[in-house]
This record gives C-alpha cells, structure tokens and sequence, in this order.
C-alpha cells in the first residue's frame, strides 16, 4: 500500500466522510463551475476522477437527468461508501469504483467527459495515470480539472502550518510531489498532458470565494493538512495550546459567524 492509499484510506479519508457537508459547502463552487461549464446533452458517459465522497459525481447526474451515466472513482473505501449510501438515500444513479486511476482496466474508449475537482495531484505517476484516462476516453472526449494553485495563491490553505510551525515538527510541503499542491506549476501540468497523449490542452488561473461556518473551524483545521496528520503526536496540554494559536492565525478569515476565504485554482482543459 503506498503513502496516498494509506492516507485517504485513513486518517484523511475518515476525516473527509466526518466533515462532509462542510467540505461539499466549501468546494460548491467549483463543482458548480465544473458541472455547468459541460452542456449535458454534449457527454453521456462521465468519469469523475477522485470522486471522494460523490458530490460532484451525483452533481452532474442530476444534471444528466437519466439521459446518461455517471462514474466515480477513488482509492479510499471510507470516502465511495459514503459516495455509495448518497446515491442511495437521493435516488441518483450512478457507478462507484474503487481503484487507483493511474492503473485501473477501464473500458477503453468508453467515456466522452473526464472531470475532476481536486482529485488529479495525488498520483505517483502522473503521466501514466493521464495515458490510463486518455486510453478510457472516447474520440473527441473532453478532459476538464480543477486543481490548487501555489501555497503563494492559497494562503488559507497554509495557514494552519504556518501557525503551528514552531511548536510541531511538520514536514516541509515538497513541489511536485504527490499531494494538494502537486498540480501546481502549470508547465508541469502541461508536459503532464501533452506527454500522455492530451491536446489542445489549457489552463486558465480561477479564484472562487470559499466559506464555512465559524463554528466548524476548529474542527476542520485540526483535521485537514499536516496539522490534521500530526497534532495527534503532541499530549493533551499542547495540543489545546497548539490549536488556540492556530484558530488565531486564522481571525483574519473570520467575518462574524462564516469563514470566508479566496482559492487559487487553476481551471485545465484537454481533449482527446
């Protein structure tokens, strides 16, 4: 089992399916912009790659209407049961598979939309892991993701290490490497693409104004990023000093009873 399947099958996976309704809150509006960018009636068959808990996956279904049919894929079991027991309890039909997309035997040529919202910077290999999608996509298919920008352009998304910086040894944030800011560098993103076979490929910079309740704060930044994976290590006492100083750093971003913050997305698109 690698480092990311360790992860999302874990600590972060669990902590997604806890918080669900809060992330879904925060994330709506890329999702928002993935769905209604893409006419229905031009993709039928839709790939959701690191589908997590279903949101987007069950999105676009809706947006389907039946005329069509929706996959979602993930590598954390905890998160595609939670994704499974939504498209239960909404009646919304739509497919979940639990797989590495840098690997899985996907149908080939089966799918006219591959979309992702935050799913795509995890991959050990990515140029094999776009060659495995561009091998499941249709002629024509379409390929649309929204992925982090730099640290630099998500300062609430740092803030939290930051803050915590001199109390816990955290490990340094690494460019490049398998994680939320893997896709960071839009060179990168672009050799990416175009060596696994992508075309006409392109990458627009997107700021979305993101909020949460107040009253989830603490709970979400002692769950999420390296703050999340290892406050646990720290006794009780400065645990509770840690996250003090961390729920500090962050009354900037704190406006009455919602948290408001800017994220820094890049917006790519290819085809087949």
């Amino acid at each position: 089992m690698n480092e990311q399947t360790a992860l999302w099958n874990g600590t972060a996976g669990h902590a997604w399916v806890d918080t669900q309704e809060v992330l879904d809150g925060m994330f709506k509006p890329m999702q928002d912009l993935l769905v209604e960018e893409v006419p229905a009636s031009s993709a039928t068959q839709v790939l959701d790659v690191g589908c997590g808990t279903g949101s987007t996956t069950l999105a676009f279904a809706r947006r389907l209407g039946g005329k069509g049919r929706c996959t979602g894929v993930d590598i954390s079991e905890p998160m595609l049961a939670a994704a499974r027991a939504r498209a239960e309890r909404e009646g919304i039909p739509a497919d979940f598979i639990q797989a590495d997309a840098q690997r899985h035997a996907f149908e080939p040529a089966s799918f006219d939309l591959i979309l992702s919202r935050f799913g795509v910077m995890f991959f050990e290999d990515p140029v094999q892991a776009f060659a495995n999608l561009r091998r499941a996509a249709k002629a024509g298919a379409r390929l649309r993701l929204i992925a982090w920008r730099s640290p630099a352009d998500n300062p609430f998304m740092t803030t939290a290490e930051r803050a915590a910086a001199p109390f816990l040894k955290l490990p340094a944030r690494q460019p490049d490497a398998p994680g939320q800011f893997g896709f960071a560098d839009p060179r990168r993103v672009h050799r990416i693409l175009e060596e696994s076979g992508w075309a006409d490929i392109d990458l627009q910079p997107v700021d979305f104004t993101c909020t949460l309740p107040e009253k989830e704060l603490v709970r979400y930044l002692t769950r999420f990023g390296p703050l999340g994976r290892f406050l646990h290590e720290v006794d009780a006492h400065a645990r509770a000093h840690v996250i003090e100083t961390v729920r500090a750093a962050f009354e900037p971003f704190v406006h009455g009873a919602e948290v408001r913050f800017t994220a820094g997305c890049w917006m790519t698109s290819a085809r087949v």
